[in-house]
């Protein structure tokens, strides 16, 4: 069997790994053709091209890059047709995949999965009607995704959330991390600002004032801040003069298999986390570790985007959970005072959201076949049943 992947970032490169891995398991045969990372390389596919090209996030960032990214967009829809394969699986990065996934279906009908449902459920519900046309199957990352694909036309398998397959960090490890830096038995907080350039300069301020103000009601507080590369300098040298004694996780320079390791094992350690939005409250959950999010956006973003929301809720363990246990405060409400008396309250009385982040890991898919598998499979069963 011949399938042709394409995926555009970090985050699909993995997905895309563990679905090949997947289907090498179910039919050790397989061929693999297409577009993807290091992780998909080591799953034993050569990419077109570098992947790098695609991670372009952010109007003012793409349209420097528009022809070059245009001109991938048809050099990659043309290899599909050339490859002539049994599915293309598109994963993620809508704009680019779903660009080729239309090109291809313009010429030829090749049975076409997308990897990672976007995320109608919040914004923008029109896009699962526009992705029809040229989509046969979606495979979801969330349990409530699969009706939404499935009124708009398109087969909907939800596989299970990558972060549950995520290592469990052991009572040894996390003992190790507190005593080698000097934390003890302290209370322990764990900040989280961000990956991205801009995010990071507004939360920053905002959450170092948050921090100031929970040591005065907790001298014992200790803080620990996970960085990511592309921020890290940044946020190593804002973090420098906040009160309770900052420890820095920052991987660059350290061996690949430690870098990966660091991450995880600061947030089972920490005892609540403050977070900016996203997909890192599923990491926490994943560690057990409760939290609030907060974050902010210029003026303009913030009054378009609450406006076209369809939610009440931006943390995906309320919306998985249909539960609203993990405080936010957006936009306006991102302020100091506020925030860190919710996180004194929540070192108060973790357990209630400790229930939560559990039930959030089984509606995931904790405890069954890994989700690279179960991704094969519904790839599999299409292709059966088309």
């Amino acid at each position: 069997m011949k399938v042709f992947l394409v995926a555009g970032e970090a985050s699909g490169d993995r997905l895309g790994a563990a679905l090949m891995a997947g289907l090498k398991t179910l039919d050790p045969g397989m061929a693999f053709q297409g577009v993807g990372g290091p992780l998909m390389a080591e799953q034993g596919m050569t990419s077109l091209f570098p992947m790098d090209e695609l991670s372009v996030m952010g109007i003012a960032e793409v349209l420097p890059k528009y022809r070059q990214l245009r001109a991938r967009m048809i050099q990659t829809a043309d290899a599909v047709l050339a490859a002539d394969p049994d599915v293309l699986i598109t994963i993620d990065s809508p704009d680019f995949c779903l660009r080729v996934a239309a090109r291809v279906r313009a010429a030829r009908r090749i049975r076409t999965v997308h990897y990672v449902a976007p995320s109608v459920w919040a914004w923008r519900p029109g896009r699962a009607a526009k992705m029809a046309p040229h989509v046969d199957q979606v495979l979801a990352l969330l349990p409530f995704e699969p009706p939404l694909m499935e009124a708009a036309g398109m087969r909907c398998d939800f596989v299970g959330h990558p972060v549950v397959a995520e290592p469990i960090v052991s009572p040894a490890q996390i003992a190790a991390f507190r005593s080698d830096n000097d934390i003890g038995a302290a209370p322990l907080l764990l900040v989280l600002p961000g990956s991205r350039q801009g995010e990071v300069g507004r939360l920053l301020p905002v959450f170092g004032e948050t921090v100031a103000q929970l040591v005065q009601r907790r001298p014992d507080l200790r803080v620990v801040v996970p960085v990511a590369p592309g921020v890290a300098d940044r946020v190593t040298q804002a973090v420098q003069g906040w009160p309770g004694g900052p420890v820095v996780v920052d991987p660059r320079g350290a061996a690949s298999d430690r870098a990966q390791g660091m991450k995880p094992v600061a947030f089972a350690a920490a005892d609540v986390a403050l977070a900016a939005s996203g997909t890192v409250s599923l990491e926490l959950a994943a560690a057990d570790t409760p939290m609030i999010v907060g974050y902010d956006m210029n003026w303009l973003s913030w009054q378009i985007m609450s406006r076209m929301a369809l939610i009440d809720t931006v943390t995906l363990v309320n919306l998985v959970t249909q539960t609203r246990l993990v405080p936010e405060f957006l936009g306006p409400a991102c302020r100091p005072g506020p925030m860190a008396a919710a996180l004194d309250a929540l070192l108060a009385a973790p357990d209630a959201q400790r229930a939560v982040l559990a039930q959030t890991m089984q509606a995931l898919g904790k405890g069954g076949d890994a989700p690279g598998l179960r991704a094969a499979r519904a790839v599999l069963d299409g292709i059966d049943g088309a």
